[in-house]
Parts: structure tokens; sequence; C-alpha cells
């Protein structure tokens, strides 16, 4: 086990695990072979919870009996109730506190503990010694102390990611058994007992249970949440194909080649473990004051009782006084609150525009953000294209190209299908009917017509196939120039027109992408898609660098060369592809609409998926730490102008006899100036990003996942 002498963290290190304690906070980073150790975690927000189902009730209760005028019979209640919040829910930040003073170290434990048990043991010895001190009561404030903070602490639990439910997503979206191909017919086995060379059946809708290659049959496989790319992509015999990936259409035996941890998915598991592991949370600010503050806080506290006694020959229960009025002067109350406070207000003013931070630690990476990486389908556009152009060829129409194309679409699950069909019901355009309709995976729909054969297939296959696309040049110029993807429509072996497809701008992406620069925040593309295509995306949007066909581990490099150069890097991403960049940059951003794990391993969720969040975000991110600073400033300043007034600097002009009074002036600047702190952190109900006022994030609807 090993110290940090600054902040209190102590480590103990495993084979398979890194253990963190901090402020009676537990943080697990463990290979994927012990996610059985994430149970811990979600036991202590038990404990968490179930002293928070005890403190506030009797807390409030407390505040009560403080201020309904109270009788002797109250004040003894009110000290009983505070003891059980003391002894009971407070019982944590005693134990850090102990673990601090073990290793000589100061936190926020040992401050809550040191202020909340002088509040209530001055207040108890009021209580018990009546006429010898005054009849003041601070047990309100000791219990709401510890009732508060032991609130802020509940939510970090509550909202903390953990690597290992990002793990677990997936390895639940493999298969878990696989048909293997035999000379007595298929025979179901668990995908884990496969070796490779071994040779499985893949059936329409299914997914691949393995890594391997293409050994019977035509198809195409849906890649987009491992891969980026926006389409579905042709399989035939000898292609490779990706365990986790979508066969959409026909049958086909996969020689298997990588299985389990060596499969591709497998290697997306490692690299997000990997960049979990070397995450470690941020030391706070109050933290680093702390570890000074309260050492120098006991210090004068002592120092100011045993001057009084020794030198001013103050007699014993004034010294015991002034001690008492300094520690409750100083009591961490504006401490603890200013970064909880400050955090609370935020996440629940970013919720009502559709964004999830997961703990404070999130806000304070997200508020240092200069530079943001983006992925492109299902991020800066939507998964399912849309028709671009339809270009008719002499003697043909607009209508008649898109009616034998919806005509042949017809009952076809392919996304560049559904793209023709909702074209033709916006157009109003009749699809032509067919006597008989083949599809062939991969490649396009074949048909027939009135006794023509008309076909609509992709241009790579048109032309595979002798079609003369000479009529088409100029149309297919102009469509690979933009980036765009084509289909032709020929009828008797000769092309009527083209078909060409674009991905659509997710809502409010350059709207998005201009807030970024007036933050100050410089703007990339990181995607998996081909360059043509995301160039031109990155035109659209005005975005100048772009990072195109990249895999996961690709990703993971990008981001690590922007954080080699000084840069603060958050990843904005949706897809299986995208977790370990998420993971790996210093905040990742996950897209709602996308896949459970992309939304897991990021440490800030856009539930709207609506990429104006982003710049939403990193604004109200760098609000909220303007607040906490604004709040410790707030808390040293009062420590700063009261404290030599608790340690006794007006004896000279009013003698001892003030201090019979002091600590009513200790707890009414405890009381002042936590309120100062929470009206501060309440001032960020107001906050917005440039150009986007409060509530201005409507839903949208949600792009499917990608790369």
């Amino acid at each position: 086990m090993a110290t940090d002498p600054v902040c209190g963290m102590y480590v103990e290190e495993g084979p398979d695990a890194l253990r963190l304690t901090r402020e009676n906070r537990t943080y697990y980073f463990c290979a994927p072979s012990c996610l059985a150790s994430f149970a811990e975690p979600e036991a202590e927000r038990r404990r968490l919870r179930r002293r928070l189902a005890v403190a506030w009730p009797l807390s409030v209760a407390v505040v009560v009996l403080a201020y309904a005028g109270p009788s002797r019979t109250d004040a003894f209640l009110a000290a009983a109730l505070a003891l059980v919040v003391q002894g009971y829910a407070g019982s944590p930040f005693y134990r850090g506190a102990w673990e601090a003073l073990r290793r000589r170290i100061g936190n926020m434990d040992l401050l809550i503990a040191v202020g909340t048990t002088a509040a209530y043991g001055e207040s108890l010895a009021a209580l018990l010694l009546p006429g010898r001190l005054p009849a003041v009561y601070y047990f309100d404030a000791a219990a709401m102390i510890v009732t508060l903070i032991l609130t802020g602490s509940y939510l970090e639990h509550l909202t903390r990611v953990r690597a290992g439910s990002a793990l677990a997503r997936l390895a639940d979206s493999l298969p878990t058994t696989a048909a293997v191909v035999g000379p007595e017919g298929d025979r179901t086995v668990p995908v884990a007992e496969l070796a490779p060379g071994t040779v499985v059946r893949v059936a329409p809708g299914a997914r691949y249970p393995v890594d391997g290659v293409v050994r019977a049959g035509r198809t195409s496989a849906d890649e987009s949440i491992l891969t980026g790319e926006p389409l579905p992509v042709p399989k035939s015999p000898g292609d490779a194909v990706l365990a986790g990936a979508w066969n959409r259409e026909g049958a086909v035996e996969v020689e298997v080649r990588r299985v389990g941890g060596d499969a591709f998915v497998g290697q997306v598991a490692a690299l997000l473990g990997e960049a979990e592991m070397a995450r470690v949370p941020l030391q706070r600010t109050a933290d680093r004051i702390a570890a000074a503050f309260v050492p120098l806080v006991l210090a004068l506290a002592l120092g100011a009782a045993v001057g009084w006694a020794t030198l001013g020959r103050a007699p014993l229960s004034v010294s015991i006084l002034i001690f008492v009025t300094v520690a409750i002067t100083a009591c961490p109350c504006a401490f603890g609150l200013a970064t909880p406070a400050a955090i609370l207000v935020a996440t629940g003013r970013a919720a009502e525009d559709g964004i999830l931070f997961r703990g404070g630690d999130a806000i304070a990476r997200t508020a240092q953000v200069d530079r943001v990486l983006l992925d492109k389908t299902g991020t800066l556009t939507a998964a399912t294209p849309s028709v671009a152009t339809i270009s008719p060829c002499a003697g043909a129409s607009g209508p008649e190209v898109l009616g034998l194309a919806a005509g042949l679409s017809t009952g076809v699950d392919h996304p560049l299908a559904t793209s023709v069909r909702r074209r033709a019901a916006e157009e109003r355009c009749a699809p032509v009917p067919f006597d008989e309709r083949t599809v062939d995976p991969g490649r396009g729909v074949r048909g027939r017509s009135g006794g023509r054969s008309v076909a609509f297939l992709s241009v790579e296959t048109a032309r595979g196939e002798g079609a003369d696309l000479a009529p088409l040049a100029a149309w297919w110029a102009r469509v690979t120039a933009a980036g765009e993807s084509g289909s032709v429509v020929l009828v008797d072996g000769r092309p009527v027109g083209g078909i060409s497809f674009r991905a659509d701008l997710s809502p409010g992406a350059p709207a998005a992408i201009a807030s970024l620069r007036a933050l100050g925040v410089d703007v990339e593309m990181v995607t998996g898609d081909a360059p043509a295509p995301a160039r031109a995306v990155a035109d659209a949007v005005g975005i100048a660098v772009v990072h195109a066909g990249v895999d996961p581990a690709g990703k993971v490099a990008v981001v690590d060369a922007a954080r080699r150069t000084g840069h603060r890097v958050a990843f904005v991403g949706d897809g299986i592809n995208d977790a370990a960049a998420l993971a790996a940059a210093d905040v990742g951003m996950a897209i709602g609409s996308g896949t459970d794990v992309a939304r897991e391993a990021g440490q800030v969720l856009l539930v709207r998926s609506d990429l104006r969040g982003v710049p939403a975000a990193i604004a109200l991110a760098r609000r909220t730490v303007a607040r906490v600073g604004e709040n410790l400033r707030w808390a040293i300043g009062y420590n700063a102008v009261l404290l030599p007034v608790a340690g006794g600097l007006l004896v000279p002009w009013l003698g001892f006899g003030v201090y019979r009074w002091l600590p009513i002036a200790g707890a009414l600047a405890m009381g002042l100036s936590s309120t100062t702190v929470v009206w501060n952190s309440l001032s960020l109900r107001r906050a917005a990003a440039p150009g986007m006022p409060a509530g201005a994030l409507a839903p949208v609807a949600a792009p499917g996942s990608g790369g």
C-alpha cells in the first residue's frame, strides 16, 4: 500500500486490479478478468443511501427544533438526534479523519470531523453546564454539515461510470453459440469452444459470432458500430467478417479466424480496459487547501487557547471557549459546500438541456477541454443515408427512375432501399409493380416488370457486369466529388438513371462547431469512413482537420497524440468502435442514441443526440469550475477576517467577557458563508452556451449508431 501525501489517496495494487481509496470513496480499475470486484462500489452506494435515509429527516428535525424557540427539553432532543447523525451518518468522515491523522495529512474528512465535533461538543457542554456557558446550541449546524456533504458523496457514487459495465456490455453484444457446419448437418456449439479453421453458418439477421472469412454465400454486413462504415458492406467468398456485425441478407458460411479476446470486439474491449486503467481521479482544489488549512486551523485554535491561558492569564473556561470559537468559525461548512453545491446546481441545469455529467470529476475535466475530436457517422451525421440526387438519362424522367427503384426496393431491408422508398413517398411517386424480384446481396436488386428486366445496382456492380454507364459519367463525377455514394437503374441492361445518396448532417451540427470555436476550442474529425465522404461532411460543418479511415486503435492514437502535445481532449462518439477513444480522452462525450457501450464509456452523455450539447457542456463546466473557485475564495475570505477575531483580537478592547458571545458570531459567520456559497452556486441556473439560451436544446430525431 502507498499513500499520496497531498490528497490522502491510499493505493493498493494486485495482479488484476488497482484500488484507490480517497475521502472514503473507492475507485477500481481492473482487467476484464476481475469484473466481480465492481460489486463493492455498488455496496458502498447502498450504504450511503441508508445513511442519507437516516440523516435527512433527523437533520430537518434538528433544524426545526433549533429555530422554533427551543426549550431545554427541545435542546436535549436535538442533541440526541444530532448525535445519531454524527455517529451513524457521519461515521465515514470520522474514519477518514482517523486515517488522515495516522498518515499525518490534512483532508476534507478531517475538516468535517473537527468542525462538526467542535460544534456539537460546545453545544453539548452549553446544554449540560447551564449558567457557566451561554445557552447557544449548534446541533443543527453539526447535523446539516454531515448531511449535505454526505449527499454530495452519494451523488458522485450514483453517477460514477465504471469500465466493468462497459466491458460487460461489449461481451453481451456477441452471440454465445454458433452453428458449426458438418457432414451430418449443422450443430450448435458454444462460441468459446470454436477453434480457428472451424466453419460456421450465419443466418440472415444474425450477428457474426467470430472474426472470420466468408467461404460460401453472398450477403452484406452492417459493421457500422464496429468500423464506422455507414453502409452495409458487400460480402462474398474471401471477404473478412467481424464478430458483432449484423449479417443482413443472405446466409453465409464463415471460416473462424479469431474468437473471444483475439476478435476485433475483444481488442476494442482491451483498449477500453487499458484506457480506464490509465485514468486517475482528479485532485480537488479543496483537498489541496485542506492539506494546509486543517493543521493551520488546529494550530491556531490550540495556540490561541494556550497563549491566552498562560500569557493572557485567561480563565481555563475562557481558553476552552476560545479554542471552540476558533474551531467553529473555521468550520468547513463553506468548504464542504463549495464544490458539491456548484456541481449539484450545474448537473441539474445541464440535465434540462439533455446533458448528463457523470460526477464532479467529469465537470472539472470538461472545463479544461481545448480540443474536441468528433466521430462522423451517428455523431456529425445520421447513420441512415438519404437520397441526394436523381439523374435520369436521355429519354427517361426522374419520376420514372424513382418509381422503378422504389418498386424494386419494396420489402428489401437495406438502408438505401429504405431511403428510396421514403423519397418516393415524399414525392408521391407510385412504385412500379414487379412480377418477380430477387435480392443480390451486397450488389443490388433485380426483377421483371412488363416483360422488361430491371436492376437497381451499385455503380461498381453495374460496371463489373459490362453495363455502359457513359450517359451517367457527368453525374458520377459530381457524386464522387461530393463524397456521396450512388446506384444506377438498368432496364434490359441499359442505364435509365442514377440515384446518389448522402449522409445528412445531424441537427445542430454547424451551430455546434461555431459555438465551439467561440469558446476557443479546436475541432477535428476522427472517423472510420473513407476520406472523400469524410471531407465532404467536414467542409459542410466547417472542420479543417480530418482523420479518415481510422480504426478503434487509430482513434485512441489520435487522442493520445493530441494529449501528448498538451491539449485537454474531448472525444465525441456513439459506437462500439468509439468506446476506447471515449475512455482514453480526458473527457468522453457519448451520443445518447449510440450503443450502450459508448454511453457507459463516456463521462458526459448527450441524451438528446444534439451536438449543440457539446459546447453547452463545456461552457457550463467552465462556469461551474469558476463558481467553485469563487466559493472557495468566499470560504477563505470569511476565515481570513474572522479567525483573528476568534483567536482573541478583540480582547484588548472588550475584555474576556466578549467570548461568552463570540460562538454566536462564529455560527453566524458559518451560516453567512454557506448562504453565500449556495447563492453563488445558484447563479449557474442562468448559464448557457454561446448562442444557446436555457432550454434551447429541443428533442430531435435520434440518429443511429455508427463511426
